[in-house]
């Protein structure tokens, strides 16, 4: 598996760097038999936010996943060019879903971007940033419909 190149503001970081390395290599092995994984880039006091969800600590993040990851059929993502300032992290990825509730397990592909603060080599703080319409709404048999036949009356 190859990485994407890394682009550094300010002075070099190794430790970040390679817990940047091991987040990619777990979010691109990770699945629901696994989640104890977690804890090689999370720390214990992790807070993680996205567009459907706010958790604090490795225990809550762990349930979290979870659930999210308890329909999955596989989900890999496309990292791009990380942008690290000291153990501030922001890097884009397309996420590439199939999910046994959501198209029928068909895959789906997700934009968004992760905003990583990584101390002492562990995630502290984890946010995402994507569109949740274009995660669920859109692939929602009825919602779909609806949001299809808006777009095409609008257009």
């Amino acid at each position: 598996m190859s990485t994407a190149p890394v682009i550094e503001v300010g002075t070099r970081n190794s430790a970040v760097k390679a817990t940047l390395e091991r987040f990619q290599e777990l979010f691109n092995s990770l699945d629901a038999g696994n989640l104890s994984t977690l804890s090689s880039v999370y720390s214990e006091t992790v807070k993680f936010q996205d567009p459907l969800s706010s958790v604090s600590g490795l225990y809550h993040l762990t349930h979290y996943f979870a659930g999210a990851y308890a329909n999955v059929v596989s989900c890999q993502f496309d990292f791009g060019d990380p942008v690290i300032a000291g153990g501030k992290v922001a890097i884009p990825w397309v996420m590439r879903l199939r999910h046994k509730r959501i198209r029928r397990g068909r895959e789906i592909r997700v934009d968004g971007m992760s905003n990583l603060v990584i101390y002492n080599g562990k995630v502290t703080h984890h946010r995402d940033y994507f569109d949740a319409g274009q995660l669920l709404y859109e692939h929602l048999p009825l919602v779909g419909r609806v949001i299809r036949s808006i777009r095409k009356h609008a257009a």
